[in-house]
């Protein structure tokens, strides 16, 4: 057909060169549709609402708690005026400390304290006696009595947030200095926190009386009681990850420690300074490297066990799965229902399952890790033999081979570099699996990180913990990538 033969029929009949409804308008109707959906989405969720009412400051916060740590002087304001700086026990910076950013004005003054009755139990003088054990020892009532101190004491406070913020902290009086800003509070132990004007944005006081809580952003914050001030001081890195308050280590600069490793003299006359160092260093209660190395074995072990004994079952029931290699409908169909069963339970609900049989430990990860991962490979497994090619193994069926001969050297050769490649994946998707499934008591790194987030306090140690995984995850990530590639060719990818 001529140029002006089409022209003459497009004028003849225009209505066939036009496209029809859907040709015009499927592109707008597929994007209203998805636009639909996202707004049913939105209102469904209430995302709206959750996000107006979200406490980011919250969670911002303990992200910052993951790279770095906090010191908690509490500043007490007692009954009778006087004040007193408490540091708590396990304090990161050590016993007594004086941090250049918490000054103090102290005066000695006496004062009579009220010594509340209380009942002491004598030690019997024989550990061997006739009485019964609940009478063995007498009991001596103190009854409740003043006495009369001359100490020292704290008569004026203030701690420095930052280079523009700062707590000033008197007798019975609060000053808060924040950039421009200034708060006074009143502490008095029978009205509560009064502030003496409207609290600003970085102050917060759920009912009149109760305590102030004052935000600094990255420098921490701190709560304004009636009996005290309790200040948390934030600061960047993780305080005594190599030796904590308790070790003859602490304190010391890194050249110090070098020192004393490799020429100094010895710290304990009983063993060396290296074995010394390295008992601070594994056994250190702030951050427990022996044993969060160990749980993270522990994890790569589950995952690898897992793995290796749901390959070795998925791979001869895949063979009875694919239709092209067992002709038996109902036999294909128990075994992938069988596969469907295992797979369509998350490893999670698996986890506790199994949890709940065998108790808490690396046994019930093993096996939930082992009975979802059959599933699933057996799956992709008779799906990748259905998808051989049929003229391999009829050659070597045409030369009379035995059915397991054709198997071997028909159907392997096509299939084993794509399962290898898959359990390798598999592995390395279940080293980070186990990690969630030991948080319900699957054992591993899982468990100990949960322990570590539920104090809502030791969020370094999270963040220590965290990044231990990624690094066993890129170090997996990567040995698998080098297996496949050399077992599939590197310009393939799974």
């Amino acid at each position: 057909m001529s140029l002006s033969e089409f022209e003459a029929v497009a004028a003849r009949h225009p209505q066939l060169l036009m496209p029809s409804f859907w040709s015009r308008f499927r592109v707008a109707a597929v994007g209203g549709a998805i636009a639909l959906y996202f707004v049913f989405c939105w209102w469904f969720f209430s995302v709206g609402q959750v996000l107006g009412t979200a406490n980011w400051g919250i969670a911002a916060g303990y992200l910052a708690d993951w790279i770095s740590y906090e010191v908690r002087p509490d500043i007490v304001v007692r009954a009778d005026g006087t004040m007193q700086i408490e540091f708590s026990r396990y304090d990161p910076i050590g016993p007594n400390p004086c941090p250049d950013w918490l000054e103090a004005e102290h005066e000695t003054v006496t004062r009579t304290v009220e010594i509340p009755a209380t009942e002491m139990q004598a030690k019997p003088k024989s550990s061997f006696s006739f009485v019964a054990p609940s009478n063995a020892g007498k009991q001596e009532a103190a009854e409740a009595r003043t006495e009369t101190r001359t100490e020292e004491v704290v008569t004026h406070a203030v701690a420095s947030m930052n280079s523009t913020d700062r707590i000033d902290v008197l007798p019975g009086h609060v000053e808060i200095h924040r950039g421009n800003e200034t708060l006074g509070v009143t502490l008095s132990r029978n009205d509560g926190v009064r502030a003496d004007r409207d609290l600003p944005a970085w102050a917060t006081q759920r009912a009149s009386g109760e305590k102030i809580v004052l935000a600094f952003g990255f420098s921490g914050w701190a709560e304004i009681r009636d009996d005290a001030v309790k200040i948390h001081k934030r600061f960047v890195g993780w305080e005594n990850f190599f030796f904590d308050i308790d070790s003859p280590f602490f304190g010391k600069s890194a050249a110090e420690v070098f020192g004393l490793l490799f020429s100094g003299a010895r710290l304990d006359p009983n063993r060396s300074n290296v074995s010394l160092a390295l008992e601070g260093f594994l056994y250190n209660p702030s951050w427990q490297h022996l044993d969060v190395w160990t749980k993270l074995l522990q994890t790569i072990v589950m995952a690898f066990v897992g793995t290796f004994f749901a390959t070795i079952i998925a791979f001869p029931l895949s063979f009875v799965a694919a239709r092209n290699i067992t002709r038996n409908g109902v036999v294909n169909q128990i075994t992938k229902r069988f596969f469907d069963f295992q797979r369509s339970v998350d490893m999670f609900i698996w986890a506790l399952f199994f949890t709940r049989a065998f108790g808490p430990g690396p046994l019930a990860g093993i096996s939930a890790i082992f009975f979802t991962d059959t599933g699933t490979l057996g799956k992709l497994y008779s799906e990748a033999l259905e998808n051989i090619d049929d003229k391999q193994r009829e050659g070597v069926k045409s030369v009379g081979a035995a059915p397991l001969a054709v198997q071997r050297f028909g159907v392997l050769p096509q299939v084993l570099p794509v399962f290898t490649s898959q359990a390798l994946y598999f592995w390395e998707s279940n080293t980070r699996s186990a990690t969630i499934i030991g948080a319900v008591g699957a054992g591993g790194i899982g468990l100990k990180l949960w322990e570590a987030m539920r104090t809502n306090q030791d969020w370094e140690n999270v963040g220590y913990m965290v990044l231990l995984i990624l690094i066993v995850v890129f170090v997996f990530d990567s040995i698998s990538n080098a297996v496949r590639s050399r077992l599939i060719g590197r310009r393939s990818t799974l």
